[in-house]
């Protein structure tokens, strides 16, 4: 198993990023603020490269590469969010990727991991493993695969998300009571938790999870990890890791401080509420943070409250759906 990345790993990797990822803005909306009741801050991933978060650990591990390994190339395995990530900063540092897409990924998705200059594989979720299909193709192709947030590399590049947002936070007299954020595999969630605690000793820190596919607040309650249910379904493609990651779980028990569970209708709330008051895309994925705020799944009155919004690589027709659900459109 990898080390577990520290604070100074993920200022190493704010260094590595500086040049080329953006830095995202931290957000307040009074109106908001006003129909919750609290301070609401907002990291709006959505604005980084490849419109999420994952562009940063990708560059963080691949930038790591030596000039050999650049030269054969990477592959991943992804839903889509990492696919882009990878594809984007292979090109960027003169990497071929092969990508592994589940076959029903958003289109827009993997479009956009093609567009980055990606070789795709698609597969099928549901009867196919992609790790093995990752594996395979690393060893047969002498590929370094970069996998999706079981990776101290990966973890490290996440971490720069609350590296900035406690920094930001505090820049604004704004320090956090508390910090939601998406979880899947864990890397954002490992990352940001270590970032932001070693600023804030004992700040509070929330996972948050689709109903059904909350795998990581089960482990945290169970002390051990724990897997969904295959059958599992929810529109939060991006959030749909059978079960944490080894290497995230490892730190995001010591650090967490619960988790959150969101149905996929308070999600669509929440991507029409960031619509409403932000003017801001989000992707069902992204947006379960900001779900579990607005829909009281924890007690944020009166608090100042942290949200991340992970990514915005949503489908027209979705989001357009969405909308409609929500009584906005």
């Amino acid at each position: 198993m990898n080390k577990l990345p520290t604070v100074e790993d993920i200022r190493a990797a704010a260094a590595r990023l500086k040049p080329v990822a953006r830095l995202t803005p931290l957000l307040e909306a009074p109106l908001l603020n006003e129909a919750l009741g609290a301070r609401v801050l907002i990291k709006p991933e959505v604005l980084q490269r490849t419109g999420s978060f994952k562009f940063r650990g990708a560059y963080n591990t691949v930038a790591q590469l030596d000039d050999a390994a650049k030269k054969r190339g990477v592959v991943a395995f992804s839903s889509g969010n990492h696919a882009q990530g990878v594809a984007h900063a292979a090109a960027l540092l003169g990497a071929p990727a092969t990508i592994v897409m589940p076959k029903d990924a958003p289109a827009i998705k993997i479009a956009n991991t093609k567009a980055y200059g990606a070789t795709v594989v698609t597969y099928d979720r549901h009867t196919e493993n992609r790790e093995a299909i990752g594996q395979r193709i690393a060893e047969e192709r002498g590929l370094t695969l970069i996998r999706p947030y079981d990776d101290a590399r990966v973890i490290a590049g996440q971490g720069t998300v609350g590296l900035e947002l406690i920094e930001q936070a505090i820049a604004m007299g704004a320090q956090p009571d508390l910090v939601l954020c998406p979880a899947g595999g864990g890397g954002l969630i490992a990352g940001v938790s270590t970032a932001v605690q070693a600023a804030v000793p004992g700040l509070a820190v929330y996972a948050c999870e689709p109903e059904g596919l909350d795998d990581t607040a089960r482990s945290l309650v169970a002390g051990v990890r724990l897997g969904n249910n295959p059958a599992a379904r929810s529109y939060c493609d991006a959030l749909l890791a059978p079960m944490p990651g080894e290497i995230t779980f490892e730190i995001n028990r010591k650090t967490l401080s619960g988790g959150l569970v969101v149905t996929d209708h308070e999600v669509a709330l929440a991507m029409a509420a960031a619509f409403k008051f932000l003017k801001i895309v989000i992707e069902p994925g992204g947006a379960v943070a900001l779900a579990a705020a607005l829909t009281g799944k924890i007690d944020i009155k009166g608090k100042t409250v942290a949200i991340v919004l992970s990514g915005g690589n949503v489908d027209p027709e979705t989001y357009r759906a969405v909308l409609v659900e929500a009584g906005v459109a």
